[in-house]
């Protein structure tokens, strides 16, 4: 087991951070479809999609500071232009298509995981709340975003959505084993029933189930956020004991949240209602070999201006040092045969 840095600009200041704080592994924020250069923040000309060497430029520029791709997240999900994959519309075919093209120029050179979303309304959160010292914690309450108005103008229908994501999960799963490249999908944040009119397909333990149905493959896997897990109804130390077993998480987003839905705040990562330590045991015995990252992490003082969705600098570097303790002191409980501390 090992912790990632997840990063959107690939500057030489974050990049030797990394290097210096014993992180080995990076997790760009980018991905097919995106708008951006992978592993910048520069906007791509109307029209350009990320090729080879893009990605290969990428790739090289992190090794050049002795780290590694673990993989990329993000991409077409997000962006209404995209909105014919999802729910079915006449680009369809040729939208995937331009996914499909843009996958296989990334694996070949040299990604290995491409994690994304299904959630076409995005991350939906209401107003922060203070944590631990007056930080700010992102937050969210059902009763305050229940009424928002359908975003697509519409109730869109949740077996139809399924039926385009299994047209979806059989086109690209094929793809991903032909190149070598791992793919899953993050789960529905907040994991509502519905949002915005919007069905959140991923929003349960079942519904993980039934993506991993309709294309039996390491290939088809999950982009594996402990937080909106845990914001699930279903049992936090379950599901990942079950999805570590069969090899289905590509890699772990190790954030802590309050409570589950409807109501819950998003915490330090030592002090939400999951047991950390006891939850890093589970991944350890069922055999889990991937990366820990930070994820949302609470704003503290001085830091970015709120809402800076992943969280500051500082809260961050609190983060990493708490997965690289975790990770070396249940690692060492097998090596000395008993608990640690």
């Amino acid at each position: 087991m090992r912790q990632a840095w997840a990063i959107s600009n690939c500057t030489d200041e974050v990049l030797r951070t990394s290097a210096q704080f014993g992180v080995k592994d990076i997790i760009v924020y980018t991905g097919p479809g995106s708008n951006v250069i992978p592993g910048t923040t520069t906007p791509l000309h109307e029209g350009q999609r990320p090729g080879f060497w893009d990605y290969r430029q990428l790739v090289r520029r992190v090794k050049s500071f002795g780290l590694n791709i673990e993989g990329v997240e993000g991409g077409f999900s997000l962006r209404p232009e995209y909105s014919d994959i999802i729910f079915g519309g006449p680009r369809r075919d040729e939208l995937i298509e331009s996914i499909i093209e843009e996958v296989r120029a990334m694996a070949r050179a040299g990604i290995r995981i491409w994690g994304y979303q299904w959630m076409p309304v995005s991350v939906w959160r209401t107003d922060p709340v203070r944590v631990r010292g007056g930080a700010y914690g992102t937050a969210y309450d059902h009763a305050l975003a229940a009424d928002e108005p359908p975003f697509y103008g519409e109730e869109k229908d949740e077996e139809e959505m399924w039926r385009n994501l299994e047209y979806w999960i059989k086109a690209i799963t094929p793809v991903a084993e032909e190149e070598g490249i791992r793919c899953g999908i993050h789960p529905d944040d907040p994991p509502m029933e519905r949002r915005g009119g919007v069905p959140g397909l991923f929003r349960s333990f079942d519904a993980y189930k039934r993506l991993m149905d309709i294309y039996p493959s390491d290939h088809n896997a999950i982009e594996f956020c402990q937080g909106t897990f845990s914001e699930m109804r279903d049992d936090i130390y379950e599901m990942v004991d079950h999805f570590a077993r069969r090899n289905k998480i590509l890699y772990v987003h190790f954030r802590n949240v309050s409570a589950k839905v409807p109501k819950f705040n998003e915490e330090f990562v030592n002090t939400g209602y999951v047991d950390m330590k006891k939850v890093m045991r589970i991944y350890r015995d069922a055999g889990y070999k991937g990366t820990f990252m930070d994820d949302h992490c609470p704003v503290m003082t001085d830091d970015d201006d709120f809402p800076g969705n992943t969280g500051g600098y500082r809260s961050r570097l609190f983060a990493q040092g708490y997965i690289q303790g975790l990770i070396e002191s249940v690692t060492k409980e097998v090596e000395y045969g008993g608990p640690v501390g």
